[in-house]
């Protein structure tokens, strides 16, 4: 994955804060993930494909997803139910939508998004294909710390196959 790809999910995360949730995310760095997915409490995990391949995810702290959620929806949250999924769904959702609408410039079709899949536990492992590699952006906020990673690939830059 080319570093470059990443900013267009970097944004489009300080977008959400702004528009959405009336706060600001700080990114801590950008790295290189080590092992599977399951570095915090609840995953919300959505894929790519067409021209453009490859997996976003945000991770949180139980704390930090009632947060986020909660001002979101306008409202305290003190337990992890259907409705955080769903509302961390629909956040993974925005910032893998934001992010195809940025890359128009990269590719001649739309990238495809997958539904949303949101993991809750500290028991668990994403498995991904040997050669993906994923970096991983962690953020603070007001409301919490929480990670973005992203692997990505493109399989044609404007009608060239890579």
């Amino acid at each position: 994955m080319k570093v470059e790809y990443i900013n267009p999910f970097i944004q489009s995360v300080c977008d959400l804060f702004d528009t959405m949730l009336s706060s600001k995310a700080t990114r801590c760095g950008v790295g290189l993930a080590n092992g599977g997915l399951n570095t915090r409490d609840i995953v919300a995990i959505i894929g790519l494909s067409g021209e453009a391949r490859g997996m976003v995810a945000l991770s949180f702290p139980t704390q930090t997803a009632l947060a986020m959620v909660g001002r979101m929806l306008g409202t305290e949250l003190h337990i992890v139910d259907e409705t955080v999924y769903d509302g961390l769904a629909e956040l993974v959702n925005m910032v893998a939508g934001s992010s195809k609408a940025k890359f128009a410039s990269f590719v001649s079709t739309p990238i495809e998004l997958s539904l949303p899949t949101v993991i809750r536990g500290s028991d668990f492992s994403v498995n991904h294909p040997s050669k993906a590699t994923w970096l991983d952006v962690p953020f603070t906020s007001d409301l919490g710390t929480f990670n973005l990673r992203v692997t990505f690939e493109l399989n044609r830059v404007k009608g060239v196959t890579v």
